[in-house]
């Protein structure tokens, strides 16, 4: 599967290189570069796009005001910001409304690619980086989330089942989680019954990335615990979403 790409930054060199760094990589290709954040919702709808390449200082919007349209527009598509503005505000935002990843200039190419890959990963439901380099990596992000939220570490409750009594897994690929897996499992029960939820709800709910929580609702499917349900609106791909089985 090629990861179908769309660069947003209006700085003519930035793009050129992004574009170049992209097209080096196995299963990614570039559709287009936009110089603007006006029209980046429209294009989407136009084109088949998996991932964005957004940055925040645009001529004309800011890139968070970018995702945050397309996010209430209904538009789940992978969007990642590449960009020099590492104010706390901005972070928390972008973290917020479900940015997949965030780079802040100047950056390595190690990195870009690592960030690509785990969208690679998180668009074919299947892990494209080192398990162990990933934990890290989504502690990390777990973290950052959290902290940017203001929030403390969850510690379950005394006394609540543990993954055993739920009938999940005891022993867990490398690069999940078992609190992290137990925190999905309790979002997709407390959607109710038959009630689909996405991976960006899941994520919201959590406090955790939507990559992550992407990687553990494909894992509770793959386990018969989770069914996968996509769902066709206006902009043609289906999201994916899923709805508790186990018990």
């Amino acid at each position: 599967m090629t990861i179908k790409t769309l660069v947003v930054d209006d700085d003519f060199a930035v793009a050129r290189m992004h574009r170049r760094f992209v097209e080096a990589l196995d299963g990614f290709e570039v559709v287009a570069v936009l110089e603007r954040g006006e029209p980046v919702a429209r294009f989407l709808a136009e084109h088949e796009v998996d991932l964005v390449l957004l940055d925040v200082h645009l001529p004309d919007r800011n890139g968070v005001e970018v995702l945050q349209d397309l996010r209430a527009t209904g538009h789940d598509v992978a969007v990642v910001m590449v960009t020099a503005a590492s104010e706390r505000d901005t972070v928390r935002r972008a973290v917020g409304l479900g940015v997949d990843g965030y780079l802040v200039k100047p950056f390595s190419r190690e990195d870009f690619n690592a960030r690509l890959l785990e969208i690679a990963a998180l668009v074919q439901g299947a892990d494209a980086t080192d398990p162990d380099q990933q934990e890290l990596e989504q502690a990390e992000i777990d973290q950052l989330v959290r902290g940017a939220a203001g929030r403390a570490p969850e510690v379950p409750p005394a006394g609540a089942p543990g993954p055993a009594e739920q009938g999940l897994p005891g022993r867990l690929p490398k690069g999940f989680s078992a609190p992290t897996l137990q925190l999905v499992t309790e979002s997709l029960q407390r959607a109710g019954a038959g009630v689909d939820v996405s991976a960006r709800e899941v994520a919201a709910d959590c406090g955790i990335s939507r990559v992550s929580a992407r990687r553990y609702l494909e894992f509770l499917t793959g386990q018969d615990l989770a069914e996968l349900r996509p769902r066709y609106g206006a902009a043609g791909r289906p999201e994916h979403r899923y709805v508790w089985t186990g018990r």
